[in-house]
């Protein structure tokens, strides 16, 4: 089996890297694609890809064709790529908003996969989600299962509503919890301690919490409870955030990033 990956990337080359670990595929059996000199080159320092620039070089060979380029390049690579497509190849689209009934008709192909992976990825704690068009096969589809897990866990969903629905919420999710921990940081830096100090005492305390939760079947609520008590600290904290409406302003912004992504769908 011969994987491509179109667009080296922060998550091409995530996915690329990641697969290269798979069990599934032997050395070189790995071929990435870029039109940038500069990346091709640094592809070409990386023993288990084989690096190329131009599609009709590559595309023949591949069973399974991932796309990780931005959406609005979407179209323009989709006809680039035709005239070099053979039936039975199934393409995995990372491209957010762009559906399934789209690469279908600007690729020619049937055999679709689209998945919305996440920056932790990057280090092989991702979440990918991913739906299939009819056409793709039960073993197809565990084979690209596979290869999505090499970078974390996959999620299968049954509808591509709920792909745009979690480009909101796991998508777009790491930034949110930046943003809070960018808030927390800010906060400790006010009350005096140092810029190191405070990276440390936020970063370790997201790293507990969430293990904590993990090694649990306690639902976030049931923590919150276990670490508030009537008239304490913690208490005063999450009054101040139920005072300040700081719920339904983190569900509006996972609905805001969900609404872009049905927009972006519309646009290409």
């Amino acid at each position: 089996m011969k994987i491509l990956v179109i667009g080296a990337g922060n998550m091409g080359l995530t996915y690329a890297q990641g697969m290269s670990k798979s069990k599934l595929l032997k050395k070189k059996n790995i071929m990435v694609l870029d039109n940038s000199a500069e990346k091709l080159e640094e592809l070409n320092e990386i023993s288990h890809f084989d690096a190329f620039k131009e599609l009709e070089d590559c595309v023949p060979k591949a069973d399974i064709i991932f796309i990780a380029v931005k959406p609005y390049h979407a179209e323009k690579l989709f006809k680039a790529l035709k005239p070099f497509t053979k039936p039975g190849q199934v393409i995995v689209s990372i491209m957010a908003g762009v559906n399934i009934d789209n690469i279908k008709k600007y690729s020619g192909l049937n055999k679709i996969v689209r998945a919305m992976p996440n920056l932790p990825a990057q280090i092989g704690k991702g979440l990918t989600s991913y739906v299939t068009s009819e056409e793709v096969s039960r073993l197809e589809k565990l084979t690209v299962e596979s290869l999505l897990d090499t970078t974390g866990k996959s999620m299968e969903v049954s509808s591509e509503k709920l792909i745009d629905a979690s480009t909101g919420i796991s998508g777009s999710g790491p930034a949110y919890v930046f943003y809070f921990m960018q808030s927390m940081m800010e906060a400790a830096l006010k009350m005096g301690f140092s810029k190191n100090d405070s990276s440390v005492l936020v970063s370790q305390t997201f790293t507990g919490a969430i293990e904590l939760f993990n090694q649990s079947n306690l639902s976030p609520n049931s923590w919150m409870e276990k670490v508030a008590s009537k008239g304490g600290t913690t208490r005063a904290a999450l009054d101040s955030m139920e005072d300040n409406n700081v719920n339904e302003l983190i569900k509006d912004a996972a609905f805001a990033a969900f609404n872009r992504a049905v927009e972006m769908g519309k646009e290409h």
